[in-house]
């Protein structure tokens, strides 16, 4: 997919990992699948020298330095990229994410983590207002069950936060899915 942020100076992509935390995708029914591809995109992303910016999440329901806050054992964040805390849904609100992205030089983002009804969402929303071209991989993203307060089961929600992320569109960016094996890095 050809870059056209609006954000000038801007020709780099980073690789966002929002969220998978051991309280947040443990009740993800591809949890295990999610996590596999995240790192293969991880490794990528290193290996291609792309920044790899990580998020976590912390509210009243996911404490600070609890268990169930930690990120998941399988993924390994390296001391040279960034982590950024949270409070809200969009990666965006009350970070520094922006000034991170800015100092790389970054104004494309290939989206993943969880939940993809909630975080996930709102950071795609997020960047893609602020100037970025977003990208969602299809296949490295999750959510849990919550059609017990009237959501569709998360497949549904996965398969649709899919389909409309394809369609999405606005002057002078752009916004796309790949899989896993079809991301590229290259602007």
């Amino acid at each position: 997919m050809r870059s056209m942020t609006t954000l000038t100076d801007r020709p780099h992509t980073a690789l966002l990992i929002i969220d998978v935390q051991n309280g947040v995708v443990a009740g993800s029914p591809n949890r295990d699948e999610v996590i596999t591809n995240i790192n293969a995109l991880l490794d990528r992303a290193r290996s291609e020298d792309v920044p790899v910016i990580w998020v976590q999440h912390s509210d009243d329901g996911l404490t600070r330095d609890s268990e169930a806050w930690q990120y998941v054992p399988e993924l390994k964040r390296r001391d040279d990229e960034p982590l950024i805390h949270k409070n809200y849904g969009d990666s965006f609100e009350a970070t520094d994410l922006e000034e991170q992205l800015a100092e790389r030089k970054v104004g494309r983002l290939v989206v993943t983590g969880a939940q993809t009804d909630a975080c996930i969402r709102s950071t795609l929303h997020g960047g893609f207002v602020r100037g970025y071209d977003v990208t969602l991989v299809t296949d490295a993203h999750t959510t849990e069950d919550l059609s017990a307060y009237g959501a569709p089961a998360p497949e549904q929600v996965i398969a649709h936060t899919n389909l409309y992320w394809q369609w999405q569109s606005a002057p002078g960016r752009t916004a796309g899915t790949a899989e896993t094996a079809k991301v590229s890095f290259a602007g």
